[in-house]
């Protein structure tokens, strides 16, 4: 399934000569893998970026501090901020974002395993959504890879 639907990503952004920008942290870049699987995909794959840790995110996708320390890391604030600045900072016409808890530790009352912020922003438009995936890490983790090629999907 997720192959067909990256084969019709790769197609329309090739057809379109759109471009993508991605910023990972819960999914350590396999989104970034996936999208550069196919060839050709040079032609739309413009950087991922992995910001695994707060300080990363802060330097290298200017997440405020403040907006961390307010929100949390795993938040809806941080993950659009982070598709956006990754959409501003490269020019592409697509920035993506997951930022998530694949456990096993990480948790909290508010933020259990498997929650995930997926966000796309393209020049005119942002879209968030929150996903409470089931499993252990590597499935949490495999399927924020594949809600997020289809919010792409849906959007190109």
């Amino acid at each position: 399934m997720l192959n067909k639907i990256l084969a019709s990503i790769h197609h329309q952004l090739l057809k379109k000569e759109k471009t993508v920008a991605v910023a990972e942290s819960c999914s350590g870049g396999q989104l970034s893998n996936l999208l550069t699987s196919l060839p050709g995909s040079s032609n739309y794959f413009i950087l991922g970026v992995v910001t695994y840790s707060n300080e990363s995110k802060q330097k290298i996708l200017n997440i405020p501090a403040k907006t961390i320390t307010k929100y949390g890391a795993v938040s809806r604030q941080v993950a659009i901020l982070m598709a956006k600045n990754v959409r501003k900072k490269t020019g592409a016409d697509f920035g993506i974002s997951i930022t998530g808890i694949a456990g096993p530790t990480g948790a909290t009352t508010t933020k259990p395993v498997g929650t995930v912020f997926i966000a796309l922003a393209s020049k005119n438009k942002t879209l968030c959504r929150l996903f409470l995936l089931p499993g252990q890490r590597e499935v949490i983790r495999n399927k924020s890879v594949g809600e997020a090629l289809r919010l792409l999907y849906a959007q190109i």
